[in-house]
């Protein structure tokens, strides 16, 4: 006679796959394939229909992706495809002034030639990345698409979790991940709380079409209304991430493409010669918000969905796929020594990973902003002291190039040469 009881145990090992992921961004996609390598079926659950994500349009958006991040992209099997979109960063440029002033170079400058491993990032536009993530998903079999779909409820029993659609279906799964932004609603349907803060700054984001080559040089131009990030696309062309308090932002953002350009031009400067727009204009309320727990029953947070910080070191994707290498890294592990991947001695693993590094991460961006949006005279002279030193010492320029590459810590298997 069967046990009705073992039937129900049984039952309760029947999943549809072993990892549910909700958001279809850029982390949630690799995390599916990272996870695959080990033999660990995804399903993706994306709210965006999927033609919306694999757009060929250019918006202007742009990733700078440290060495680190390029090295997993490569172990995924997406670089190939990738590479002939990149534009490798080989130098950075920090340079501490205001608007108008001519762009004199007097602050941090890193070369990739100083380390032995080559650029130490790539710019990738926004819809290679994404289209080539969809196209590894769609040929993966362990992989599945859930897209135009949104959770509205998740359960965690013993020896699983079951997300409630919108469209009425359910799935199960041993192990939830949230990779579902900075509102995560995995995260607030887990009860997990957010510490953080606005800065009272918005990030006008765009890209722009110039005369004179970039020569793959970044900028980090800094002044007292917030940072401006000059970095390289491939082509006379580069991706801009400007920083304004709130209200002037959304007055700047407002105005016709040729007034936009002409207050953009005195910040730029003209070492690039004659500028233009390419592709569409965006707006990014600027704040700081850490989850008070990476991770619940069964459940982990990657990504803006763990963390969201200051663009200034431009580390936020790359903190992201460095949670996906780390989580990668652990499940995989203990998939080999037949652990439960969702248990929390395995959780908690991700979490003392990543937790510590994302925090100070986010402490440091928080600290640099402040240091720098602003015009006291003390401030100034002490932060461009400070650069300078730093720029003399070659031990301690390599050690930023390397923090700046992504070669520094403890790496999770992906990203490893």
């Amino acid at each position: 006679m069967d046990n009705p009881a073992r039937g129900r145990i049984l039952a309760t090992m029947e999943h549809d796959c072993d990892i549910l992921i909700v958001g279809g961004g850029l982390n949630g996609p690799a995390l599916a394939l990272a996870a695959a390598k080990a033999g660990l079926k995804s399903i993706v659950i994306d709210a965006l229909p999927a033609d919306t994500r694999s757009g060929d349009d250019f918006d202007g958006r742009g990733y700078a992706l440290a060495l680190a991040s390029v090295r997993m992209l490569a172990r995924l099997g997406l670089w190939d495809t990738l590479e002939a979109h990149a534009q490798p960063m080989h130098e950075i440029k920090v340079t501490d002034g205001r608007v108008g002033e001519a762009q004199v170079f007097l602050g941090l400058h890193f070369d990739s030639a100083e380390i032995e491993e080559g650029p130490m990032g790539q710019m990738v536009e926004d819809r290679y990345l994404r289209r080539a993530l969809l196209a590894a998903m769609e040929a993966e079999p362990l992989v599945a698409q859930r897209a135009g779909e949104t959770v509205i409820a998740q359960e965690t029993t013993a020896g699983g979790v079951t997300v409630t659609l919108a469209s009425g279906g359910t799935l199960t799964a041993r192990l939830l991940v949230g990779a579902d932004g900075r509102r995560s609603g995995t995260a607030t349907r887990a009860g997990i709380r957010r510490t953080g803060w606005g800065y009272g700054q918005t990030a006008l984001v765009c890209a722009i079409a110039h005369e004179k080559p970039h020569e793959g040089v970044a900028h980090q131009f800094f002044m007292p209304p917030g940072p401006l990030a000059i970095l390289p696309l491939p082509g006379n062309r580069s991706s801009i991430v400007w920083s304004e308090r709130d209200d002037r932002a959304r007055a700047i953002n407002a105005l016709p493409d040729d007034e936009y350009l002409a207050v953009l031009r005195p910040r730029f400067g003209d070492f690039l010669g004659e500028i233009s727009l390419a592709g569409q204009r965006f707006l990014y309320p600027l704040n700081l918000t850490l989850a008070n727990s990476f991770i619940g029953e069964r459940l982990v947070l990657v990504g803006d969905a763990a963390h969201g910080m200051h663009p200034i070191a431009g580390q936020g994707l790359n903190a992201g796929l460095r949670d996906v290498a780390a989580l990668a890294h652990v499940i995989s592990h203990a998939q080999r020594r037949g652990e439960d991947i969702a248990s929390p001695v395995v959780l908690e693993r991700y979490q003392q990973w990543r937790r510590f590094d994302t925090a100070s991460l986010a402490a440091a961006t928080d600290l640099f902003n402040r240091l720098f949006s602003n015009d006291n005279p003390l401030l100034r002279f002490g932060r461009d002291l400070g650069m300078a030193a730093v720029n003399a010492v070659p031990g301690l320029r390599r050690g930023f190039i390397r923090e700046a590459a992504g070669l520094t810590g403890d790496l999770p298997d992906l990203m490893r040469g």
